[in-house]
């Protein structure tokens, strides 16, 4: 599978899924309606691990731009492949999104918050604070990209080799680590920890005919896409700093 294609398919398996456990949390009478942060995060991690398992042996399973800038800065990606990464991923998570709402359609039907409309597409903030909002992407980036410079490598050495990277080593790990961030680090913002998560969706969320849906919120979307990347370049820097 060509490596390109390998980041849409597993990014858009992601969030098929990390979208759909959000929307069968929030939206009204699904069978998983109102059951948990617990749950959420839970998916979410066991989303990475697919996503991770398909794409891994022909990508390296970035999955997310903060990964593939993280892995470029420490030295560990090539940056000519960058661009096609980090576009693969949007589309693949904009694609995710398109799909886990076409499935849940009769429940966003039935919805009249636009915020629970606008839930399964994009992150927001629990508190409105967007320096503190900003702080907390970059902290919760900066760990998984620290982490997973330490668990994986995911640099291609040939074009004629299998590319190998975070699928290497397994999805589990990567899995769990997603799930603790989730868990201790998420809550005040969603934790998107990778702009192709919220950018891609937040991009279908403007373009679908969604009635009620309010704002897709442009003001806020600088948020998840700058925090991660900053917190990828900080992961990258201590790297080189504490060295390998």
């Amino acid at each position: 599978m060509n490596p390109y294609v390998a980041e849409i398919i597993g990014t858009g398996l992601l969030l098929l899924l990390g979208s759909g456990v959000v929307a069968n949390v929030v939206l009204p009478q699904t069978k998983g309606h109102n059951s948990g942060w617990l749950v959420i995060t839970t998916a979410w991690a066991l989303a990475v691990f697919t996503g991770v398992v398909v794409a891994g042996p022909y990508s390296g399973a970035h999955l997310n731009p903060a990964v593939t800038v993280g892995l470029a800065l420490a030295g560990k990606f090539d940056w000519a492949m960058a661009p096609g990464y980090i576009g693969a991923q949007v589309l693949g998570a904009g694609l995710g999104a398109f799909f886990s709402w076409l499935m849940h359609v009769d429940h966003f039907k039935v919805t009249k918050d636009p915020g629970e409309i606008a839930a399964p597409f994009g992150t927001s903030p629990a508190i409105r604070n967007l320096k503190n909002n900003f702080i907390s992407e970059v902290i919760g980036t900066f760990v998984l990209i620290f982490v997973i410079l330490y668990i994986t490598g995911a640099k291609i050495e040939d074009a004629d080799q299998t590319p190998i990277g975070l699928g290497s080593v397994g999805a589990l790990p990567v899995a769990f680590l997603v799930w603790v961030i989730g868990m201790s680090l998420g809550g005040t913002t969603g934790y998107a920890i990778n702009p192709a998560r919220d950018l891609g969706p937040r991009i279908v969320h403007q373009l679908l005919p969604i009635h009620g849906k309010g704002s897709s919120d442009w003001s806020y979307a600088w948020v998840p896409i700058l925090g991660p990347i900053a917190g990828a370049a900080l992961a990258a820097g201590l790297y080189f700093l504490v060295g390998s």
